[in-house]
């Protein structure tokens, strides 16, 4: 039980009109020096954690009683969540294109599986239901259009378990990444499959500008989102499951929303804004609580507009002067972080630094003070997709996200970043992954570490020995995954794990009674641990290579 917590603009186009920042999704048109820190304390009860001696104390983490806290340098995090989204509505990022072969599109999505590992990555947030539509068997919902080009049309092979297992094979967390109210993403009811959920139950929906959504306001569309997701936790091994910032439409055309029936059935007497805000919050509560209802170890979060609200709103919104998510589509973070409802949320902060109606700067320290105290993972959107866009001079400057990467060591609540798309992880705009990996990625990073979650450090890996430069140890039971830290005057104090700056490698647990790493770096004290799926980490063996 968890106590103490009181998209994603897919294609998101950054927009200035009538001076206001906006983000549309997929449907839409085309620094100081590095401080050091001290370990952040615990800020809620946790559940006993195995994981917390001396040697792991690190950014995240905390020492057990009676060790002694180790000095950690913001310069070097070991534990930093660095993902990508891949979106598959309209085929944006993966399958490139409908009607591509198993094979076609496997090697597609290992191709940028394989990149992210080689920019040093460690998480996917992979598009799993685009609109009410599903990339794996379902009983619940129709297969999705972007595998085939034909909404229903059986793929003749389930693509989410090759998904996970790919992703966990190199070391990648896995979020399954649901819209929850879009129901279809173009056309109407005709175009969808006699089973599609919308076609079943005409009473669920809206027809809004062109597309139709499923109604937040009745209690039917919570319950059936709520199964959808659940029906995906409980079947396959996913690490997450993440939510976009797709809540109520963003502002279009200027159409109103036509809830009326559910609002005068449902709505008590509440203002309708605030009625439709409470919807949204009822659907966070209610799959948060079935997520880790079914298994308490998976992580949920949602992505939501950068924006929660501006000062000119709300005296403690932020010194900004775009749209308010809060108030244009109904989404209110700040009460998820503070009822605990969500596990890690990633904001969209798609501007620059020094852009007037939505600066980064101004919004990322806004947002790592909202989370301060709670409990809950900060980890920003990054808008890899903008690098080299012309609309916007610092946009034109490969120094630009990585300077993010920069202001972000500033704030311990920032704990990593995800970015907008796998498409741009492919071509590097500017060389800024480039630049990225050989700086701030320049080491790999072990995950942010969620203490509510539970899990166990497995046991401190047996029989370690050196061959030549190939490092053996016999496999730790529970183990997802080997942390390998090498210190190159063979002398490995206590401290020698508590931050980044001696780690080399984290291996991905395989099969077998041994595991095995092959040192490229040279001589030294090398040091092993084990870790489970949540990153929890054992104690350290110790091995040298002369």
């Amino acid at each position: 039980m968890r106590t103490g917590r009181p998209l994603l603009a897919a294609a998101a186009l950054a927009v200035i009109t009538t001076g206001a920042a906006y983000t549309f999704g997929p449907d839409a048109p085309p620094a100081k020096p590095a401080k050091v820190v001290k370990p952040i304390k615990p800020t809620k009860p946790a559940k006993p954690a195995t994981h917390t001696t001396a040697e792991q104390v690190s950014g995240t983490t905390t020492p057990a009683s009676g060790a002694t806290a180790c000095p950690v340098s913001a310069e070097y995090p070991k534990r930093r969540l660095r993902g990508v989204w891949i979106a598959t509505v309209k085929n944006i990022d993966w399958p490139s294109r409908t009607g591509l072969s198993a094979a076609q599109q496997q090697a597609e999505y290992v191709r940028i599986l394989d990149s992210a590992v080689k920019r040093r990555f460690n998480a996917v947030f992979v598009q799993v239901r685009p609109a009410s539509d599903a990339l794996y068997r379902s009983a619940l919902e129709p297969w999705s259009q972007y595998l085939t080009g034909t909404a229903g049309k059986d793929p003749g092979w389930d693509p989410l378990t090759f998904l996970v297992t790919e992703a966990h094979r190199r070391g990648l967390e896995f979020h399954a990444w649901f819209n929850p109210y879009r129901a279809a993403y173009d056309g109407g009811l005709k175009g969808l499959p006699a089973n599609h959920p919308a076609r079943r139950n005409p009473g669920w929906i809206v027809r809004h500008e062109g597309k139709i959504y499923y109604n937040p306001g009745l209690p039917q569309v919570r319950d059936h989102v709520t199964s959808v997701v659940k029906d995906v936790v409980g079947r396959y091994d996913v690490d997450g499951v993440h939510f976009d910032d797709y809540f109520y439409p963003y502002p279009g055309a200027g159409t109103a929303f036509d809830d009326d029936a559910a609002f005068k059935k449902y709505g008590k007497g509440a203002k309708r804004a605030d009625w439709r805000r409470a919807n949204v919050n009822s659907l966070i509560a209610q799959v948060d609580k079935a997520v880790h209802e079914t298994k308490p170890y998976v992580k949920f979060g949602v992505s939501p507009f950068g924006i929660w609200r501006n000062k000119s709103e709300d005296p403690t919104g932020s010194a900004s002067g775009g749209m308010s998510a809060y108030d244009s589509i109904y989404a209110d973070a700040r009460h998820w972080i503070r009822e605990g409802t969500v596990d890690y949320v990633v904001p969209q902060l798609y501007w620059p630094r020094g852009f007037k109606v939505a600066d980064y700067d101004v919004l990322m320290p806004w947002w790592a003070n909202e989370v301060k105290g709670t409990g809950v993972h900060l980890y920003i959107g990054q808008g890899l997709y903008r690098v080299g866009s012309t609309d916007t001079p610092a946009w034109t400057k490969p120094g630009e996200l990585p300077s993010h990467l920069t202001r972000n060591r500033e704030y311990e609540e920032v704990r990593g970043d995800v970015y907008f798309s796998a498409k741009q992880l492919l071509t590097d705009p500017l060389g800024v992954l480039s630049r990225i990996a050989k700086t701030a990625y320049a080491r790999p990073a072990l995950l942010p570490l969620m203490e509510s979650l539970g899990g166990r450090a497995p046991a401190e890996p047996a029989d370690v020995r050196a061959q030549g430069a190939v490092i053996s140890w016999r496999t730790s039971p529970g183990a997802r995954s080997y942390a390998v830290y090498r210190i190159a005057s063979g002398k490995a104090g206590k401290c020698a794990t508590a931050d980044g700056r001696n780690l080399v490698a984290v291996v991905p647990a395989t099969g077998g009674d041994r595991q095995t790493f092959t040192a490229g770096a040279g001589g030294g004290a090398y040091l092993v641990t084990a870790l489970d799926r949540l990153h929890n980490e054992s104690s350290a063996a110790k091995t040298i290579i002369p």
